[in-house]
């Protein structure tokens, strides 16, 4: 009858329980990826928009810089043509030449030829192409590195001294070719060249800057030009002029800044425009480049973001809709077979093929439904259930033991700003409930609780700095089968009650051993200690109820290593040889309790006196 009002309110339960509405599987796996998508888009979509002004700006700036850095490299050659007349100016044998003394007076053929040398020399020095000519008002005659200017009585006597760079029409080849000449006089403040002594000229044809243009076209995949107002554009060998004179009308003719940038529409398409202005010519070197060209690379990265989110959906939709097949159908058939169960139906059975795990699963199912017709009768089972459960509930007691000071110390570094050790706390805190949280496996090897104990030192040792430690077990007893979480009490209780009072820190030390059919994991403390009557009272507290006397830790290690391997085995309790504090977990290493020495909660356990 007992029997029969279990069945009764169980069946009950399971109905009021299927009654109410619940969300599939599918419709949860299709949740959680637009939950985790949605929020991905939004979070991109922002930071892509940060990311484009950021890099265009750089990219602004980086084209302002490098057209500056190249308006300096013209700037560097210029000045350093700008200098010829002047060390020409300084010469012995001009100087002498253009007063008329010395080798001039003797022998004035010689001095020309002299001085001639002189100028192609210099003008072969120079980077760009170059001609050097001295005007003799006085004598109305030209020396000059051009063979086609030399010797000729033709100057502009009455035009006056170009002292800076000047643009203008080169005729002394026969065709008109466009050059940037520069003067001085002597005496300097000779203001026309027919009335000073002598003219230093310096000229270079335009043709020397639109190889320069052309150069930083090939190295920077642009379109640069030089422009003044009133005179003609110096274009390179390939420029766009169309799209030059738009920029002049747009932008150049309208500005009087030194350098700058300016966003136009040309043809339906944005351009961003860099102009900086020589300092030696007064022209303005100018640069237009396609704002898309500059945002390029961004928007590339976004497409292949898109694309990529879309396949994305595209794969979780098919790999939903595949969990849909191959889980969530199995798992109604299951539900359904459980619930037919739970109504006191043990010889239903699922009747479903899967075509994956499931059918491994199912069978197994099947095969346990079958048992259960036997072990539901069967008294033994139910107290190998409850013992399982009376194990889960003492593991439970332990594993929030020390977690506040934890998260104290946490606190506390994150306030002082010490990232290392929060880093180091929080890993070693992850691994350790990490492990004292599951509860699949109740056996767990020797090896897997020394690492948890190593992970629990870690953790004092970064709160208190002056722990010790070592672990010594032979590698042939770390593969022994023992029931989790017994050795990390253990070494808590050392902590708490042995090393932490005393200032100077403590050692604690692990040791194993196998002997006679018994396996034993020993903790021993340098610290504090317990005194004869101490040590008396603790012992008696372990085969009592669990109070508040004793620590629920400790308690617990010792029902359930007896619980596990019978009465016999245990926790050790002694004083340490020259003080201290001495546990030893003591249990049989062939596994559970024998016929002869039970288990559950009778009997006491094996102390050394």
């Amino acid at each position: 009858m007992s029997r029969m009002r279990f069945f009764n309110r169980f069946w009950i339960a399971n109905n009021r329980s299927a009654g109410r509405r619940r969300v599939s599987l599918f419709t949860k796996v299709v949740a959680v990826l637009a939950l985790l998508l949605i929020p991905v888009l939004l979070l991109y979509s922002y930071s892509n928009r940060q990311a484009e002004k950021v890099v265009e700006e750089q990219l602004r700036s980086s084209n302002l810089s490098e057209l500056g850095f190249f308006a300096n490299r013209m700037d560097n050659v210029m000045e350093s043509l700008s200098l010829f007349p002047v060390i020409l100016s300084y010469d012995p044998h001009i100087r002498d030449y253009v007063a008329g003394e010395g080798e001039a007076q003797i022998n004035p053929l010689k001095a020309q030829s002299r001085i001639r040398e002189k100028l192609s020399l210099q003008s072969a020095s120079g980077s760009w192409t170059n001609d050097l000519s001295i005007a003799l008002p006085g004598q109305s005659s030209v020396l000059s590195s051009n063979i086609y200017v030399n010797g000729a009585d033709a100057w502009g006597w009455d035009k006056p001294i170009r002292k800076e760079w000047t643009y203008e029409e080169d005729l002394s080849r026969g065709n008109p070719a466009g050059t940037f000449l520069r003067e001085t006089a002597e005496p300097a403040d000779a203001g026309l060249a027919g009335e000073a002594d002598a003219v230093f000229q310096v000229r270079f044809p335009a043709e020397a800057l639109r190889d320069l243009l052309d150069l930083y076209r090939k190295d920077k995949r642009s379109d640069p030009f030089l422009y003044r107002s009133g005179q003609e554009l110096i274009l390179g060998s390939s420029s766009d002029r169309a799209m030059a004179e738009a920029i002049r009308d747009g932008v150049l003719s309208r500005t009087e800044a030194t350098r700058g940038q300016q966003t136009i529409e040309v043809g339906g398409q944005s351009y961003l425009v860099s102009y900086v202005k020589s300092a030696q010519l007064g022209w303005y070197l100018a640069d237009y480049v396609p704002v898309q060209r500059i945002l390029s690379p961004i928007t590339s990265v976004r497409n292949w973001f898109y694309g990529s989110i879309a396949a994305l959906v595209l794969i979780g939709f098919v790999s939903a809709l595949l969990l849909y097949r191959n889980v969530q159908i199995p798992l109604q058939k299951m539900i359904r077979g459980v619930r037919r169960m739970s109504s006191g139906d043990f010889s239903s059975r699922i009747e479903y093929k899967a075509g994956s795990e499931f059918d491994d699963l199912i069978g197994h199912y099947n095969e346990m439904a079958g048992k259960i017709q036997v072990l539901v009768e069967d008294v033994y089972t139910e107290r190998l259930r409850s013992r399982e459960a009376t194990l889960k509930q003492l593991q439970s007691q332990i594993n929030p033991h020390f977690l506040y000071n934890s998260l104290f110390f946490i606190a506390n570094s994150a306030m002082m700003e010490d990232r290392d050790a929060v880093i180091a706390m929080a890993e070693n805190l992850a691994d350790y409930y990490r492990y004292s949280t599951r509860l699949e496996n109740q056996l767990v090897p020797v090896r897997e609780e020394l690492e948890l104990v190593r992970s629990y030192l870690t953790i004092h040792n970064l709160r208190m700095d002056r722990l010790q430690y070592e672990i010594n077990v032979p590698e042939e007893m770390q593969d022994v089968l023992i029931p989790r979480l017994l050795l990390q009490p253990l070494v808590e209780n050392s902590i708490v009650h042995g090393i932490e009072p005393r200032l100077e820190g403590g050692c604690i030390v692990i040791e194993g051993r196998q002997e006679g059919g018994w396996c034993s994991l020993t903790v021993k403390d340098n610290g504090a200690g317990l005194d004869a009557a101490g040590l008396d009272r603790l012992r008696r507290q372990l085969s009592e109820p669990m109070s508040d006397e004793i620590g629920c830790g400790t308690w617990n290690v010792h029902q359930r290593l007896r619980y596990q391997f019978g009465d016999r085995s245990g926790l050790l309790l002694e004083a340490g040889q020259g003080g201290g504090f001495r546990a030893e977990l003591r249990w049989r290493c062939g596994g559970g309790p024998t016929e002869e020495e039970g288990g559950g909660e009778d009997g006491a356990a094996a102390h050394r006196g």
